[in-house]
């Protein structure tokens, strides 16, 4: 009979293109995930992949049997979920990241209350941004992802994922003492063409989104300062040194900053989704996004 993981790991070469991508999902090493699709061909009784020097392609037969294996495999993943099913979370594990400014107001909260609610399960987790969190949640190393997407950005990768939105939240801007508007309300973001702005490090999606709107809004953004966090993006437009764009749920209100909706470019949201698999609706991870959406006032 074919082994299952053996099975898994030829999939993954398929996905992935390489044996060492295939490995990295299995947490193997790359010699040992090549042992065992030697062995997976002694047991089909043909080649199944054709390597040359690094690279590797599938045959015919490797085809035919990564069709077959899909199938097979999920199979198993539904008999196992049938399983957890039966246990009725009574133990069992949940994987779950979020990106930094969900942690302390909604993940944790809602992770706690999902702990109160199955004490039997073991939980973990990770503070991850969404371009890292999806891709692990894609290769089975986390159950659910807390991410965010912001206009004038592209789409992220979700194939093999399923997102269920947990909250819209309108972006705003935190303006300093010295650039505060004549009037309250509204404002074009336009008018700080040439004011000193604050945003997070290169590293990060945030400064794509600020950088992407003023485009939208006609300029580019002198960005003089940066900062990991919107506490200390806050801190910075407190000091009166520039204006930041930050989400309704961060905008800390201080007396030295004016927080004003964005009138134009209009639109202007961050969307927070509990983020799974496709096929993944075991009852942990049900249970987990809706202690997510209570948290969230969903």
């Amino acid at each position: 009979m074919l082994d299952p993981r053996k099975l898994k790991l030829l999939v993954d070469v398929a996905r992935t293109g390489t044996i060492a991508g295939a490995a990295l999902r299995a947490d193997v090493t790359a010699s040992a995930a090549s042992q065992q699709l030697s062995a997976l061909e002694r047991q089909a009784g043909c080649p199944l992949l054709e390597r040359s020097g690094r690279s590797v392609r599938l045959t015919a037969a490797g085809h035919t049997l990564v069709s077959h294996a899909t199938r097979v495999l999920a199979e198993i993943e539904a008999a196992e979920e049938a399983l957890r099913d039966i246990a009725g979370l009574r133990d069992g594990q949940l994987r779950v990241a979020t990106f930094a400014s969900a942690a302390e107001p909604f993940t944790v909260p809602a992770l706690a209350a999902f702990r109160r609610t199955h004490p039997g399960l073991d939980v973990s987790l990770t503070e991850l941004e969404p371009e890292l969190a999806l891709p692990s949640l894609a290769a089975g190393s986390l159950d659910l992802a807390v991410t965010h997407q912001y206009p004038h950005l592209p789409e992220p990768d979700l194939r093999g994922l399923r997102q269920v939105l947990l909250r819209r939240e309108k972006l705003m801007l935190a303006v300093p003492p010295h650039a505060r508007p004549a009037l309250d309300g509204p404002v074009r973001l336009g008018e700080f063409a040439r004011t000193a702005w604050a945003s997070t490090t290169p590293s990060t999606g945030f400064q794509a989104v600020t950088e992407g709107i003023c485009r939208a809004a006609g300029f580019e953004p002198d960005i003089a300062f940066r900062a990991d966090s919107y506490p200390m993006l806050l801190s910075l437009v407190a000091a009166d040194f520039a204006v930041a764009l930050v989400p309704q749920s961060a905008a800390d209100r201080r007396p030295e900053i004016s927080f004003h909706d964005i009138a134009e470019p209009a639109h202007l949201v961050r969307d927070i989704y509990a983020t799974v698999r496709t096929g993944d609706r075991s009852p942990a991870t049900e249970s987990m996004i809706r202690h997510l959406a209570r948290q969230l006032g969903g």
